[in-house]
């Protein structure tokens, strides 16, 4: 018995390499049969909205004039932009934004004309670029006060 203990362990362990390739080919026909392919899409029949076509030619001024006063005050169309802590500028973008999809629709150009006084802050002058900016208005013009 000796002997016997003594020839296994001076014996080499051989990996038998061919029970695990047959595993590995069963495994692999396995997760083949048992996939699913992927799903083609389903046309689904939606209708987007799209660009409504004018039927009277829309009438835009070629140009908005934003006048900067003296004393900050920001004036567009009779709108005065007045407050010092800039919370009135969210509104200004957003008429310029409007102004600026409404050239858009009318196929022509947005033009902004800046009027700024002499004597203006100059924060109050960028505080208007920012927002020509922020409505994606790039036609900027400066020019003087009437």
């Amino acid at each position: 018995m000796k002997a016997w203990i003594n020839e296994l362990i001076n014996e080499k362990a051989d990996l038998q390499i061919a029970p695990l390739i047959d595993v590995v080919f069963l495994l692999l026909i396995y997760f083949m049969v048992s996939a699913r392919l992927k799903r083609p899409e389903a046309d689904l029949t939606l209708s987007l909205p799209g660009a409504v076509a004018q039927s009277t030619e829309l009438q835009m001024p070629d140009e908005q004039i934003i006048e900067v006063m003296a004393d900050g005050t920001i004036m567009l169309n009779n709108k005065t932009y007045t407050a010092q802590d800039k919370s009135d500028l969210a509104s200004l973008e957003y008429t310029l934004l409007r102004y600026q999809q409404a050239s858009e629709a009318a196929k022509t150009k947005a033009v902004i004309t800046i009027a700024a006084d002499d004597n203006s802050v100059h924060e109050r002058v960028i505080d208007v670029l920012n927002a020509c900016a922020g409505a994606g208005i790039k036609n900027v013009t400066f020019g003087n006060v009437q």
